[in-house]
């Protein structure tokens, strides 16, 4: 299973508090980082970036998405850093440019979030790459993702889905893991999932659904600033997670029921004066 912790924007503009998540990542076993890339004036309209917001960055929308976005330099410092730390890392664009912009690092994976699995131009830009890409499922129904699969595989470029619910922390109730195996079904492909919950249960639970890889936000702390950190996993709970996880996988096995051969002594002892 491959394990994506989400760094996202909760390392809040401060590259060093994006080294220390991507540190956390890579003790606790994980197999990449991911990030968001946004041109916030593609993204979002004028009226909203000049509608007030108290932030670290000050008093409008705009400046708490700016402070928010890394640009090439940072990204440049990503990929060396992660290169140094031996981890992958990729990003989901949420439009034309930032896609266009990701190309330069020549990352080994894309990612299309939930929000934007109807922006058809902008799968089709992603699709175009044929690198294998995560295609999460927020927000969305069949149809929508119909499309989207369409468009992947008119491209020929490896994917594949992730049951998500956007909710931000995500109620228990609402987890509705067995989509992961209605898309599985529908779609005929392998499916992940990405997780907004409070807690590590409902991750355990999707990868004994057999999901092939597994999304989660991470945080130094869920109390910092930032909208995703209350639906994050500090660092202790991802290196369980992690572990949880990689031991499920041992467990699940092949569904083939025989005698395995630590069995045989003790059927021998127990069953020894049936004989």
């Amino acid at each position: 299973m491959f394990i994506s912790a989400e760094i996202g924007i909760n390392h809040n503009g401060d590259m060093s508090i994006c080294k220390k998540l991507i540190d956390v990542a890579v003790s606790a076993g994980c197999d990449a980082v991911k990030f968001q890339k946004r041109d916030i004036d593609q993204v979002y309209t004028q009226e909203f970036l000049d509608s007030p917001r108290e932030s670290p960055w000050g008093t409008t929308q705009r400046d708490q998405k700016k402070g928010l976005e890394f640009g090439k330099e940072q990204y440049e410092e990503i990929d060396k850093y992660c290169k140094k730390k031996n981890i992958e890392w990729f990003a989901s664009a949420w439009d034309l440019n930032s896609q266009e912009f990701l190309r330069q690092f020549n990352c080994n994976y894309n990612k299309v979030a939930s929000a934007m699995i109807i922006y058809e131009d902008l799968l089709k830009k992603i699709a175009e790459e044929k690198k294998h890409t995560f295609i999460s499922t927020g927000m969305s129904n069949l149809n929508d993702i119909k499309k989207a699969v369409e468009i992947f595989k008119s491209a020929n470029c490896p994917f594949e889905l992730m049951h998500t619910v956007s909710t931000y922390p995500m109620k228990d109730e609402d987890a509705n893991l067995n989509i992961i195996n209605t898309l599985r079904k529908k779609f005929n492909c392998n499916v992940g999932y990405s997780g907004h919950e409070a807690g590590l249960a409902i991750s355990y639970a999707a990868a004994a659904l057999g999901i092939s890889s597994l999304e989660r936000h991470i945080t130094l702390s869920r109390a910092m600033y930032g909208s995703d950190q209350a639906a994050s996993v500090e660092p202790n709970g991802l290196r369980q997670l992690v572990g949880g996880v990689r031991k499920i996988e041992k467990a699940m096995g092949n569904g083939e029921k025989k005698i395995i051969e630590a069995e045989k002594i003790i059927a021998e002892k127990l069953r020894g004066h049936l004989f």
